[in-house]
């Protein structure tokens, strides 16, 4: 004992400084091999997560690749076919045609005149109108089911995260999808009277100093279509053309209110209809139709150039025989998606590719 004391007495700060040393090791040890873990951990949760994005990513890109296949495989195909009959039936040319081949000999110049001018101004608007309602309906229709894709995929994912029973998601009413995706056909159940009337008058006022036997050439031709539809985009208000593509808001607002259906089915509905307007009236989309209108004409024309007799379009033909290689154009360009080699170059032009997938991507969630 006296041991211990007399060693205490003569090693008592020598003790205490070792067992200092010693206790701050141990505490500098534990706290990190603390932190080790944490890293680990934190390195484990860092790396489950690149996993989970990734995984997201992947689920997203397949979504939204199998949106794109929807649009041309049914969607579209559909409205295509409705659209053809549709202007087949309002601009027909064969009453006109027919006249003049019976009236040879029989007509008088001025009644021959007039039946020919009918005739261009027929022609142009069956093709002009037939090619700008082919690439809207493509383009808006595709707007419309991005939009919609990109609404299913997040509510999806936010129920899931709240419920495994798929029975209790909150999703989209099967009736506003339903009538969200049918409202792509009102360009051609409503809208195609005054769209004829409009595209009737900029093609009248575009060809009225073309004479029947003025050369036509491929860049005249070219022009000419152009013409057309920049008249018709640009007389109005702006913007004034998405009214023959949807429904306008005043108007879908009073068909909404007096529904069946309930305020919350309607406010969905009518979210995804704003939406949708919100990104036909942007700057990026106006830019992605000038693209598409411009990429469809050329390759249209082209086509025309390749497909005339004698020469083709290259030198030149009088207008009077250009007429009935442009009456014949409507068929091609309202041709099903799966053989409509336009839509397909529409379809692959990067700037219409990389603005469709931010419009996926980017849509408020």
């Amino acid at each position: 004992m006296d041991f211990v004391r007399g060693f205490w007495r003569k090693h008592r700060r020598k003790v205490l400084v070792t067992a200092g040393c010693l206790g701050s090791g141990y505490l500098l040890y534990k706290l990190y091999n603390s932190h080790t873990r944490r890293l680990a951990d934190l390195e484990r949760e860092l790396a489950y997560e690149r996993e989970n994005d990734e995984l997201i990513k992947n689920q997203m890109k397949a979504h939204f690749e199998n949106i794109q296949l929807i649009v041309d495989s049914t969607t579209l195909p559909h409205t295509l076919q409705y659209l053809s009959v549709r202007i087949s039936e309002e601009i027909d040319v064969s009453d006109v045609m027919e006249r003049l081949n019976k009236g040879k000999g029989l007509l008088s110049p001025p009644e021959k005149l007039q039946l020919w001018d009918e005739l261009k101004i027929l022609s142009f608007t069956r093709m002009v109108l037939s090619l700008w309602s082919v690439t809207m309906l493509s383009l808006y229709i595709r707007v419309q089911v991005n939009i919609l894709g990109r609404h299913l995929y997040v509510d999806t994912a936010r129920a899931l995260g709240r419920s495994h029973v798929l029975e209790e998601l909150d999703l989209i009413d099967r009736n506003d999808e339903q009538k969200f995706l049918s409202s792509a056909d009102f360009l051609v159940t409503n809208a195609m009277p005054s769209l004829i009337s409009d595209m009737q008058d900029a093609a009248r006022e575009v060809l009225k100093g073309k004479q029947l036997k003025d050369v036509i050439t491929t860049r005249v031709l070219q022009e000419t279509v152009m013409r057309i539809m920049d008249v018709f985009m640009s007389t109005g208000s702006p913007h004034h053309w998405v009214d023959y593509l949807m429904m306008p808001q005043d108007k879908q607002l009073s068909r909404n209110t007096s529904g069946d259906s309930s305020d919350e089915s309607m406010s969905k509905f009518h979210q995804l209809m704003v939406e949708t307007r919100e990104v036909l009236i942007s700057t990026e989309f106006t830019n992605i139709v000038e693209i598409s209108l411009k990429c469809f004409t050329d390759a249209l024309i082209e086509e025309m150039e390749m497909q005339t007799v004698a020469g083709g379009l290259a030198t030149g033909k009088p207008l009077a025989k250009v007429l009935p290689h442009i009456e014949k154009t409507m068929h091609v360009i309202t041709v099903e998606p799966s053989k409509n080699q336009f839509l397909q170059l529409i379809r692959d032009l990067p700037e219409v590719k990389l603005f469709f997938t931010l419009l996926y991507a980017n849509m408020p969630q």
